[in-house]
């Protein structure tokens, strides 16, 4: 009998192979997608260059100086040339990044904070108050968005602030409608039961249990707000309704470079053109490797569809 049980025992040195953390299988199906991984280079490339470049590249994006219009890039200290008024097309390009991406960035992550908070009271309390907040959704969105944006830009003087509130008042449409389905999902789990059975309320259940539970949804959902969000703050700019100068952003400075297309002053137009459509497909290149990464049944397979 002894011998049948250390027959049947496992081994001393036999040992269970540890099952790698969520944040590390998150981690290496993102890392496998390489479009991710080349959006993400490209994101930091890109910040780096606006928040960083002006401590290598000092201009002076105050004063107009007409003496040095439209200078060719390769001009003695203006590598990418100058702008109509004679700014340094290089550090405007920078400084135009700079409120590109703090406006988007700050309006993108707003907008997903308001939807979602919105998106999971409705869908997990239900009922009326569902239908109700889920009409006013409906009504908001068949409304086109830049009219939105114009409409209110021409009302308001525009700033770095009022146009994140801007942006943020009709980009948080869509992830309210995303994140209501996950609360819809969520809120029959058997967790939820047994919060409400120990006399959680509806506060508890919505920011300690739907939102975390959902939060691979929130974060791919929010990289795609800052992309919308960066595409409307060019939208608006190169209607006219962008920060007054002598700030800038990419959208104004192609609103600004396309009247001289025909004289062929192509550096006014191509750098901030290229930039912006860098950091969108950044962003969507991010959201989509963030979504597979979020993916459980990619995690299980580590990674391969």
């Amino acid at each position: 009998m002894t011998a049948t049980a250390a027959g049947t025992a496992p081994a001393a040195d036999e040992t269970a192979v540890p099952t790698p953390s969520l944040a590390r299988r998150t981690l290496a199906v993102f890392t496998r997608d390489k479009l991710a991984l080349a959006g993400a280079v490209v994101l930091v490339a890109l910040s780096a260059f606006c928040f960083l470049g002006p401590l290598f590249h000092s201009t002076d994006q105050v004063h107009t100086d007409l003496g040095q219009a439209n200078l060719a890039p390769g001009s003695p200290g203006h590598p990418l040339g100058t702008t109509d008024l004679g700014y340094d097309m290089l550090g405007r390009l920078m400084t135009g990044g700079r409120t590109s991406l703090e406006v988007g960035l700050a309006a993108g992550l707003l907008a997903t904070f308001i939807g979602t908070v919105y998106g999971s009271v409705a869908g997990y309390f239900g009922g009326w108050l569902d239908a109700a907040m889920m009409r006013i959704t409906d009504a908001a969105l068949a409304i086109p968005a830049l009219f939105l944006l114009v409409v209110v830009a021409a009302i308001v003087t525009p700033s770095k602030l009022v146009l994140i509130l801007i942006i943020a008042s009709v980009a948080w449409l869509s992830p309210a409608r995303l994140i209501r389905g996950e609360a819809l999902a969520l809120r029959s789990r058997d967790y939820i039961h047994a919060m409400r059975l120990m006399g959680g309320g509806g506060t508890r259940a919505v920011f300690r249990h739907i939102v975390p539970n959902a939060i691979g949804t929130v974060v791919v959902n929010a990289t795609f707000q800052i992309a919308d969000a960066i595409l409307y703050v060019a939208y608006l700019s190169f209607l006219g309704l962008s920060i007054p100068p002598p700030a800038a952003d990419w959208g104004s400075m192609l609103s600004a470079g396309i009247t001289y297309t025909q004289v062929g002053y192509w550096w006014l137009i191509f750098p901030p053109g290229i930039a912006i459509v860098l950091v969108v497909a950044a962003f969507n290149f991010i959201g989509d490797g963030l979504r597979d990464a979020f993916d459980v049944r990619l995690q299980k397979s580590g990674g391969n569809r």
